[in-house]
């Protein structure tokens, strides 16, 4: 069965260790304890008996919006939903915290990702250059809830 829930404190080494699988990015561990104590509600964890198979990370970035940082799910557990209940679950709880705007960046060639945010209705707005460590460039995306 699976859980969407807030991280807690020892799922931060299993969410890092996804992340080298499933993100380019490399993120210093430390920077995923700063986002669990700044804002919790916007650290979740998609769980499958008892194993870390996704997570989603957002920050406030105003009273009434949030950017979500990063979004993963397990390379064996895609395309099973696992990335759409977890946004939809940010997605309950930022509305339940007023958060009314939702923005994110993805890669400007990254047409699977693309798709799935627009699903769930993002929309793209600027392109940013040279946004990624690699100097690929970024689509900013947001919607509003």
């Amino acid at each position: 069965m699976l859980i969407i829930r807030n991280v807690e404190p020892t799922d931060i080494f299993a969410v890092i260790k996804l992340t080298h699988e499933t993100l380019t990015e490399r993120y210093s561990p430390n920077l995923f304890n700063y986002f669990y104590e700044t804002f919790q509600q916007g650290f979740l964890v998609a769980e499958k008996n008892s194993k870390i198979i996704g997570f989603i990370i957002g920050i406030k970035t105003s009273p009434n919006s949030v950017r979500i940082l990063m979004l993963g799910v397990s390379v064996n557990h895609r395309q099973h939903k696992i990335g759409t209940n977890l946004i939809k679950r940010f997605f309950e709880i930022m509305n339940e915290n007023n958060v009314r705007k939702i923005d994110l960046e993805v890669r400007t060639n990254n047409d699977i990702a693309i798709k799935f945010y627009k699903k769930l209705g993002f929309n793209i707005g600027d392109i940013i250059p040279m946004f990624y460590q690699s100097g690929e460039d970024a689509y900013s995306m947001s919607k509003f809830l």
